[in-house]
């Protein structure tokens, strides 16, 4: 394309090379390009749009890039003052949909699952992914960066990028991308599909070195990218009306909560004031345990509170957990809920966490306390729409499944393999009776310890968890490993392996970085320790349950079934009551056979009307 009057040189330095950046605005320039879409087999793509929720996000244009030589701007719907003709939006989107939903195509971006998102919008369905700039980072060091194109730019191309607020500006005055000038926006949104171009060049090329990352990459994030976009399309019905209820019972709660904490203070304050805590609690009060911070109040920090042997932190500290839940849920998933559909869509994002885990926002739906009443009464209010009910999967006990696999310890495989019960097991060999005469007491003691130790849990944690004394804990974790010598031996090779090699590896290779293992600073080695013991279990949990996903998805009869969350080790999914109980027994046969380990994995499926009910 012939339109180096538009063509912005790029200023980039020798790592990213030097590019021509076109923009695409008369109908002859965009027959070239479109020529050219029509023939090659894969190119960079990158969305430029209204607004970073993909739920109302509008295509303002699109950059495209076969190469590292050039990038091209297709500006659609720019409308400040004085902005000059543009190519028809629907028009151009209508051409160029037969290639975005060709399989064949392959389709290089940076989070496509945005871009996929924004293109259903419009009616597109996005096929082809192929390679994902900001996944691959993820997959091949997930602690070296953050992995937005900013970032992963920085680090493997030594180049920074032009930064949106550099171009909409900040604040309250920040542009949405259609009101930016059309010179400034070109270059931004060309250079976008360029970098991404560059990064798939450079992070393939790193890839290709470890055949296992590769697999990870193409077979396990890719796919499960796709998944999570359906996912997130789907959202999960609510149920309003409970909902508004519950917020009134917290609120109940908290204004008698606040009563309680006043008489105890003898004088009112206001107790979602960290400040005003501090100087009850540490002036008035005169309790032991008040620290002052850099600005000169007392810290009132959930860890300072627990110390403080008085009534009052306590019921400082249930008021503020009430708060939280209510202001994350009660009141905010109605605020989030869609007002047509009372529908919620959560976002996934799937490369934040160090193991390989995913993490939602908007709302967050991994942190509902699952063990507490309130975070069932929370549950409830997600419900299934009439005809259909929800299905609650969930793989049970996988990490200490995983940590028999990865020991190899003869008698945790022996308790998987006979289907016992792994905890009232341990409780027997460790304190050495049959297992018909374990209590129930000593089961949780013993639960206790197996979920401990899995987290590096020390004596200290024990006696804290456990009310034993520090002698009791010490000959109770003895015992432990001399029964299970295979679980010591674990732990000892792991922080072994994390020190000599900087990294863990889960069960399908992916590496999960330790860089604080050999810190000079014991507290950050030993926490660095704990977490290289757990990550190989943690992340392999990760990566069998985004294997259940994409094997899952691919036998759900989507007519009549939807799968809606992903929450830790569990899927739930809403499907037609009529196929609930055989489409429940099918899901439990996937999930289990995704991977083969040395212990059978177990998956329990629930059914319910709401989620409570399901799990």
């Amino acid at each position: 394309i012939n339109t180096e009057d538009q063509a912005v040189q790029s200023s980039v330095d020798d790592q990213l090379g030097q590019a021509n950046y076109h923009t695409v605005l008369s109908a002859e320039q965009w027959t070239q390009l479109f020529k050219r879409l029509c023939t090659e087999k894969r190119f960079a793509f990158d969305t430029e749009t209204t607004s970073l929720d993909y739920r109302v996000a509008q295509i303002v244009g699109f950059s495209v890039a076969f190469d590292a030589q050039d990038a091209y701007y297709v500006p659609l719907a720019h409308d400040y003052e004085n902005a000059p003709a543009q190519l028809d939006r629907e028009q151009i989107l209508a051409q160029i949909k037969p290639i975005l939903e060709d399989e064949s195509v392959q389709k290089i971006g940076h989070h496509l699952k945005y871009d996929a998102h924004v293109l259903e919008n419009h009616g597109i369905e996005l096929k082809g992914w192929y390679f994902d700039t900001m996944l691959a980072s993820y997959v091949l060091n997930a602690v070296a960066t953050r992995h937005g194109m900013d970032d992963v730019s920085r680090l493997y191309l030594s180049h920074l990028t032009t930064t949106f607020e550099q171009v909409a500006g900040k604040g309250a005055k920040q542009k949405t991308f259609n009101q930016i000038e059309i010179e400034t926006a070109a270059h931004y949104a060309a250079e976008d599909a360029h970098v991404t171009y560059r990064l798939f060049e450079v992070l393939d090329a790193k890839l290709q070195k470890h055949p296992e990352l590769v697999n990870i990459l193409h077979n396990v994030e890719m796919p499960v990218a796709r998944v999570l976009t359906i996912m997130e399309e789907n959202g999960i019905e609510l149920d309003l009306g409970f909902l508004d209820q519950l917020g009134v019972e917290f609120a109940n709660t908290m204004a008698n909560l606040e009563s309680q904490i006043t008489e105890l203070a003898g004088q009112s304050f206001n107790v979602s004031s960290p400040k005003q805590v501090g100087e009850i609690l540490f002036d008035k009060l005169g309790l032991k345990g008040g620290k002052k911070t850099a600005t000169g109040q007392y810290s009132t920090s959930e860890s300072v509170l627990e110390k403080i042997d008085h009534p009052i932190t306590e019921l400082i500290l249930d008021y503020r957990g009430l708060s939280k839940l209510k202001s994350t849920y009660t009141d905010g998933l109605l605020k989030q809920a869609n007002s047509d559909t009372h529908r919620v869509h959560t976002s996934y994002h799937q490369a934040l966490t160090a193991t390989g885990r995913l993490s939602s926002t908007d709302p967050n739906l991994q942190n509902i306390p699952v063990r507490e009443e309130i975070g069932r009464q929370i549950r409830k209010a997600f419900i299934a729409p009439q005809g259909r009910v929800l299905l609650a999967a969930d793989y049970s006990q996988i990490e200490l499944r995983l940590m028999a696999h990865f020991s190899q310890d003869e008698a945790l495989v022996d308790a998987f393999n006979h289907g016992q019960d792994v905890h009232r097991r341990t409780a027997a060999e460790v304190l050495g009776v049959t297992l018909e005469d374990v209590t129930s007491d000593q089961r949780r003691q013993a639960k206790a310890v197996n979920f401990g130790l899995l987290y590096g849990m020390s004596e200290f944690g024990l006696t804290r968890q456990l009310g034993f004394s520090r002698e009791e804990s010490r000959g109770y974790i003895a015992k432990y490993f001399q029964r299970y010598p295979g679980v010591l031996d674990y732990m000892e090779r792991t922080r072994q392996i994390a020190r000599e090699q900087g990294f863990v590896e889960t069960i399908l290779g992916r590496r999960l970085y330790t860089p604080d293992i050999m810190a000079s600073n014991k507290m950050i080695k030993q926490a660095a320790e704990r977490a290289a013991i757990n990550a190989p279990l943690q992340g392999s949990a990760a990566d069998i349950i985004k294997m259940a996903m994409i094997a899952v998805d691919q036998m759900l009869p989507k007519d009549q079934a939807k799968m809606l969350l992903q929450v830790h080790d569990e899927l739930v999914f809403e499907v037609d009551e009529s196929i609930a109980d055989e489409l429940a027994l099918k899901l439990a046969d996937v999930m289990q056979s995704v991977l083969q380990i040395s212990v059978p994995l177990l998956v329990e499926v629930g059914k319910g009307r709401n989620w409570d009910e399901a799990h």
